[in-house]
C-alpha cells in the first residue's frame, strides 16, 4: 500500500539548505520515492504561517519511506539542514 513523505519546511539558510537539497532525490529514487511536490506555488489554508516549502513523496510502502529517512545516505545528508540551515516538519503516511 503507498505511503507518503509529507514535510513543511521553513529554510533558514538557503546555501547550506541547497547542499541539503541536491543530495536528496537520489536517496529518494533508492528507496523507491517518487516526489510529488517540492516547493512550488502553495497557499495556507489553516494553521502558522511559518514554513514556506513543502514536500511531499511517495514510498510503494510505508517501511521503504521510514527506512529511507532513516537511512545513514537521508542522516548524512539532513546534517546540513538539522545543522540550521531549516526547520522541518516531517510525517509518514499510508494511504487507504
Amino acid at each position: 500500500m503507498p505511503a507518503y513523505w509529507v514535510a513543511r519546511s521553513k529554510v533558514n539558510d538557503p546555501v547550506e539548505y541547497k547542499k541539503y537539497t541536491d543530495l536528496v532525490p537520489a536517496i529518494i529514487a533508492k528507496f523507491g520515492g517518487k516526489v510529488l511536490a517540492r516547493g512550488g506555488r502553495f497557499q495556507i489554508m489553516e494553521g502558522p504561517d511559518k514554513f514556506h516549502r513543502f514536500i511531499v513523496i511517495e514510498f510503494p510502502t510505508l517501511e521503504q519511506g521510514v527506512a529511507c529517512f532513516t537511512s545513514p545516505e537521508y542522516d548524512k545528508a539532513a546534517a546540513f539542514r538539522r545543522g540550521g540551515a531549516g526547520e522541518v516538519e516531517t510525517i509518514m503516511v499510508e494511504s487507504v
